[in-house]
Order: structure tokens, then C-alpha cells, then sequence
């Protein structure tokens, strides 16, 4: 635990005046599938946005102004201590690295194949956490029935930019790691103190790849402005809800429920982009919508 929140006299660490207690009462009072779904929504529709960025400041220049604004915006409401032991400050570098290295691996994805195929292969992470984790036999049928949405929603028509295919599979490695990564950084940290430390690590490491993309493109009025957009949708908005989330239920469970990640993308696509789905893609929404509701209706018995 961030040891300033364990010194009564001292407001560091702490965000500004009355915010921990409303936002921890607001989120009591949310079950943890809802905030789950906030996320993936907030997440996914920021990523379409995103991807419209890309001929403008480069894939990792929009990682690199997501995460630094992210990092501010965390900062400056949680004022987070610096002072932690070793093992949590271990743990939120991990989150750090973890976190910019799945961003910056699933926009270069986006860059070469379509926003809903990127997310479907990179779901294979947190559905590999979903089969492995789980004890219960229920919890595996929904996992594959997440996983056969999975395969339905990579029909796609057309061959595919093998590149970008290995970049959505290096992020769903690193989606894997995260979810788990974000399980410890909730249990040792409180608020969201560890959150706004494992931004700002992300956003140093992002940082280079950013300027080397983007130059001076980045200090543009109008991309920092859709830079903040994104960062509030993509960063600050859904990994808070994920966070809470994850204090709340196990990471497994927690999978589970990401299986609602490759629809809302492809949806999102479709809406923001113009990506069309085919009847296999409609298809594969039917049956990882369905695997979330028997996920959600099962949260209760295994937390």
C-alpha cells in the first residue's frame, strides 16, 4: 500500500477534497459487470477514434499523447505519494510496462487489419485467462462459447496483414499479463493512487516511440485536443472501471466477461469507421454476448 495513505496528517496520495469517498460510494453501488461494460464500451469507441488519428500523428505518437494525458489527468486528481515499498513500487513499474507495451502492440495492429478482428485476436489473452484460471465447469462452457464468437468474428472476407495479425497476438499476451498485473496493483494499492504511477510509467515508456512517429505533429492544438478525447475514453475512463472492478472479482471471472470486447469493437468500427459486419461477424456478437450474461449471472457465486 502507497505508505501516504497510512499517514493521517499528510494529503499527498490522496485526490482532491471528498473525491475517494463519492467515487468509492459510486462505485459500491455499480455491480462489477456493469463497470466492466462501461469500460469496454468507453474503451472501444476512444479506440475508433484513435484509429482516425493515425494518418496524422502515427499510431505511437496517439499512444504516447493517450497515455500522457491519461497520466496527467490520474495525476492530478489521486496526487499520489512516491513513497511505497519496494515490492508495490515493483508492481506498478510492471503495470507500466505492461500497459504501454499492449498499447502501443494493439494500435499497430489497428494500423494494418480492422478495429473488431485486432480485438478478437487480441481477446485470446484474457479468454487464455478465462480457461486457465477457472474451476468450475460452467465457467469453461462460457469461455468457449466466447471463444467460438472469437472464430466466427475472424471470418473475415479477404486475406489479412500478417504484421498486424502478430501485433494483435503480442497484445493479447500482454492483455493476459495486464489483467492479471492489474489484480496485484489492486490488492497492494488503495484509490486510485497505483493506477496514476502505472500511467505515468507507461507514458515515459511510450514517450520515444511517440516523438520518433510524430515529431512535432504532437504539439498541434488540435491533435492534443482529440489526444485528451482519447485518453479520457481509452485510458482514464475504462482501466479505473477495470480496476475497481478487479478489486471485486476474481481475474478469471473477470476474463470472462472481456468476452464482450471483440463485439463492442466490431460495433464500434462499424459506427465510428464504416468497418461492416458480415453475417459470421453477427454471428460471433450472438454468442459472445451471450457467453456475458452467463459470466455476469454467475459473478455472485464465486467471488
Amino acid at each position: 500500500m502507497v505508505m501516504a495513505h497510512m499517514d493521517g496528517a499528510s494529503s499527498r496520495g490522496r485526490p482532491v477534497v471528498g473525491l475517494e469517498q463519492t467515487a468509492a460510494r459510486a462505485f459500491g453501488a455499480v455491480p462489477p459487470p456493469v463497470l466492466v461494460l462501461l469500460g469496454i464500451v468507453s474503451l472501444q469507441v476512444g479506440a475508433a477514434f484513435a484509429k482516425q488519428m493515425f494518418a496524422v500523428a502515427g499510431s505511437s505518437g496517439v499512444v504516447a499523447l493517450r497515455l500522457f494525458f491519461a497520466a496527467a489527468v490520474l495525476l492530478v486528481v489521486w496526487r499520489p505519494s512516491l513513497r511505497t515499498d519496494r515490492r508495490t513500487l515493483a508492481v506498478v513499474v510492471g503495470y507500466g510496462l505492461v500497459l504501454a507495451g499492449m498499447n502501443m502492440s494493439i494500435y499497430q495492429a489497428f494500423e494494418r487489419i480492422p478495429l473488431g478482428v485486432a480485438v478478437t485476436i487480441e481477446f485470446l489473452g484474457p479468454l487464455a485467462v478465462a480457461l486457465f484460471g477457472s474451476r468450475r465447469k460452467l465457467d469453461v462452457v462460457w469461455a468457449l462459447l466466447a471463444g467460438a464468437g472469437v472464430l466466427l468474428l475472424s471470418r473475415a472476407d479477404g486475406g489479412l496483414d500478417w504484421v498486424g495479425v502478430g501485433f494483435a497476438l503480442l497484445a493479447a499476451v500482454l492483455w493476459a499479463s495486464y489483467i492479471l498485473v492489474s489484480a496485484k496493483l489492486g490488492s497492494r494499492t488503495s484509490g486510485g493512487s497505483g493506477l496514476a504511477l502505472g500511467m505515468a510509467v507507461g507514458a515515459l515508456v511510450a514517450a520515444p516511440f511517440g516523438v520518433a512517429d510524430a515529431g512535432p505533429v504532437l504539439l498541434d492544438p488540435a491533435v492534443l485536443a482529440v489526444g485528451l478525447l482519447v485518453a479520457l475514453m481509452s485510458s482514464v475512463v475504462p482501466y479505473t472501471l477495470e480496476l475497481e472492478a478487479l478489486r471485486r472479482i476474481p481475474p478469471r471471472v473477470f476474463g470472462v466477461l472481456m468476452s464482450l470486447e471483440p463485439a463492442v469493437a466490431a460495433l464500434a468500427g462499424l459506427v465510428v469507421l464504416g468497418e461492416a459486419l458480415g453475417a459470421w461477424q453477427w454471428a460471433a456478437v450472438g454468442c459472445v454476448v451471450i457467453a456475458s450474461v452467463g459470466a455476469t449471472r454467475t459473478v455472485g457465486t464465486q467471488t
